[in-house]
């Protein structure tokens, strides 16, 4: 199974399990949104514990299916995706270990809390491809500094754990054979409370991000589907990355 959820003492945990990578197929996106849509309703549930199986938390998205015409329910769905884990009305603590690239970490930016082990690393190499990471070209600026956030989306360059924690966008830095036991830690801490009063805390804490994040995921969905993959670049830079070749671009 591509996504496997354990539920106990008000923890759900639920584990990406396409190792290596861990890439974020259609299929596996469908899986999580399937899974996260059940918990949310969970009466019993305080906290949701997002991992992943292998060495590394995930490498993105499958660019196959970012190929027309696939991408035009490819970016929808992933989309979704990311809202409904953002949205999610509990505690959402992400253990990273690893590569957490692409869409990976733009899942890992739906989270409240993340831990990650020290030589874990993260970026949006998007723009390698002559493409964007639309939810974190959304997101990120909400996250950490603009400039930081930038920064991250515009070079591609990759980011290490402890910039990132610099940042804000990592909650606990910790050695990597400690990422699991410190997040079901700091899970298990949480889950002491009671879920109403979890539940409205977090409707307060996204209550001002709610209305403005949604105009962005909008604009950024609009823009990738209507305006980014009617460029030659993006359809280069794509199959540039499928042939294992370095892209030409015609800047247009």
């Amino acid at each position: 199974m591509s996504v496997q959820v354990t539920f106990e003492n008000g923890i759900a945990a639920v584990t990406l399990n396409q190792p290596p990578l861990n890439i974020l197929t259609r299929e596996l996106l469908g899986r999580l949104r399937e899974e996260l849509e059940r918990l949310a309703g969970e009466s019993s549930l305080r906290v949701l514990l997002v991992r992943a199986e292998g060495k590394h938390f995930s490498a993105g998205a499958d660019v196959g299916e970012h190929m027309p015409p696939q991408h035009e329910e490819l970016i929808p769905e992933f989309m979704e995706t990311i809202t409904t884990l953002r949205d999610f009305p509990l505690p959402v603590v992400a253990a990273v270990r690893g590569r957490c690239l692409g869409g990976g970490f733009e899942l890992v930016q739906g989270a409240d809390l993340v831990v990650a082990g020290a030589s874990a690393s993260f970026g949006q190499p998007e723009i390698m491809l002559g493409v964007i990471a639309p939810a974190a070209s959304a997101l990120l600026p909400m996250l950490c500094p603009t400039g930081r956030a930038a920064e991250i989306v515009f070079t591609g360059d990759p980011v290490s754990a402890a910039d990132a924690h610099t940042a804000g966008l990592v909650t606990r830095l910790v050695a990597d054979d400690q990422v699991e036991q410190e997040a079901l830690a700091l899970s298990k801490r949480i889950a002491r409370h009671s879920a109403a009063a979890l539940r409205i805390t977090k409707r307060i804490l996204r209550a001002g991000e709610t209305a403005a994040r949604t105009t962005a995921f909008q604009q950024a969905e609009r823009l990738y589907l209507a305006d980014l993959m009617q460029t030659q670049d993006a359809l280069e830079g794509l199959t540039a990355f499928l042939e294992k070749r370095q892209a030409t671009w015609a800047d247009r």
